[in-house]
């Protein structure tokens, strides 16, 4: 496995492969990109599943059905003890999770990529878990994170990858993308 210890420096992990990537947590995230952040919180919070990919043994994406929750610093998500999912993680934990769109109702659609790390401290896990029973809990370590909404004929993004900040793309008409001014 090529996870990092419970230790805060996550900056970096490497990918099954050995390439180096840079990571950050979901505060370091909310310092660097807070108005971002913040919209993409409420998109994960308005409604209580979402879809997440995980890479399975072969190579192939999974999708599955997943709930997340804020804690402290940290974005988690909980699987049941012996999911696929959860196994998928525990092997390679590259993940991307979208949250349920809004865009056909005007509001818009939200996604955060990275490294699923699993908190194994049962004490850690009995505090975030609660009463919820036993169960696999992962803290998401952020690569990137995308909110897609339309105006009009516009459609934007506000795009924001750890290392580089953040940036809002347009696709007017259906033309082509140009980097655009944020608010």
């Amino acid at each position: 496995m090529h996870l990092v210890p419970e230790s805060r420096d996550r900056s970096k992990l490497s990918d099954p492969g050995g390439t180096l990537f840079r990571m950050a947590t979901w505060q370091q995230f909310s310092e660097e990109a807070p108005a971002l952040a913040e919209k993409i919180k409420e998109r994960f919070t308005a409604t209580k599943s979402h879809v997440l990919a995980t890479v399975r043994r072969d190579g192939s994406p999974r999708v599955s059905g997943s709930e997340v929750d804020f804690r402290e610093q940290d974005l988690l998500i909980g699987s049941m003890i012996g999911a696929m999912k959860a196994k998928d993680l525990q092997r390679d934990g590259r993940f991307a999770i979208h949250a349920a769109s809004a865009i056909d109702e005007g509001g818009a659609d939200a996604k955060v990529s990275g490294k699923a790390v699993e908190i194994t401290d049962p004490a850690e896990v009995a505090r975030l878990q609660g009463d919820d029973g036993e169960a696999h809990v992962f803290r998401l370590d952020l690569t990137e994170a995308v909110l897609t909404w339309v105006e009009g004929n516009t459609i934007y993004f506000d795009f924001w990858k750890e290392g580089q900040g953040s940036k809002r793309l347009a696709r007017p008409d259906n033309g082509p993308v140009v980097e655009v001014a944020s608010d």
